[in-house]
This record gives C-alpha cells, sequence and structure tokens, in this order.
C-alpha cells in the first residue's frame, strides 16, 4: 500500500503539471516552460486539459495522501499533502465553471505538491502509532 499511494502521488503531480503546462491561455509560465521543452503540441488539447486532465489528476493525488495516513498515521503529513491538490482542485473547478483567471492559486498548489513529493521522496514516512494506538511518549513496552 505504501509503494501504491507513493507512486500514485507522484503521477498525480506530474500529471497535473504536465496538464496546465498544455494550456497557454490559462498558465502562461506553465505554458511556456511546457513549450520550452517540446510540449508545445499539447495546445491543441487545452480544453480538456482544464475539464478533465487536471481535476483527475489531483483527485488522484488527493487520495493517495488520504490513503498515505492509513500507513503512516501523521496527520500533519497527510494535511501537508492534501491542501496542494485541494488548491489544484479549487483553480480548476473555478475556472471551469465561473471563468475566474485562477493561475497564482494553480501555482501554489503545484508548488504544495511538489513541496509534499519531494518531502516524501527525501525523508519517507514511517508509522508512529500501531493499530492498537500510539505508545506514549518515555514508555516502552
Amino acid at each position: 500500500m505504501v509503494l501504491i499511494t507513493r507512486i500514485a502521488d507522484k503521477a498525480g503531480l506530474l500529471g497535473s503539471i504536465v496538464s496546465a503546462m498544455g494550456c497557454a491561455s490559462c498558465f502562461p509560465a506553465l505554458a511556456g516552460l511546457g513549450a520550452a521543452i517540446g510540449l508545445g503540441f499539447l495546445a491543441q488539447w487545452e480544453g480538456l486539459f482544464i475539464t478533465t486532465l487536471i481535476p483527475l489528476f489531483a483527485v488522484l493525488a488527493l487520495l493517495a495522501n488520504v490513503l498515505g495516513w492509513f500507513s503512516h498515521r501523521q496527520w500533519h503529513r497527510m494535511a501537508l499533502g492534501v491542501i496542494g491538490p485541494l488548491l489544484v482542485l479549487a483553480a480548476a473547478m473555478l475556472m471551469r465553471f465561473y471563468g475566474v483567471p485562477t493561475a497564482r492559486l494553480l501555482y501554489v498548489g503545484l508548488g504544495f505538491m511538489l513541496g509534499v513529493s519531494v518531502w516524501d521522496f527525501v525523508s519517507p514516512a514511517v508509522r508512529h502509532c500501531g493499530p492498537d494506538g500510539c505508545e506514549e511518549p518515555g514508555r516502552r513496552g
């Protein structure tokens, strides 16, 4: 389960970033970066990215972080991991339904997702609590 959630978290991040790189009119900074590395051909599917792929990858990353909590039982790690996908999902939904320019919100969400993914890669989560509860500090059984 740990490996699946780690892979799903990274896939959600990568998918959200690549999808945003294909949306030149919505996210010009990421689209410029995407065009510079050869992803300019993605502009023809911009509508699909905004309406489907960005929310789909954000939900994937959100579920991976929530399910990861069952493995490591660290609420602060899960809370920080959920902030990014929620911001990306909010940005995509605001743009889709209300036409509100939400590039800053998306960039902050992607930044959170990237930061948490790097943190998870550098310092993987270790379970602190067992199924029967947490060990009290200073007491070993």
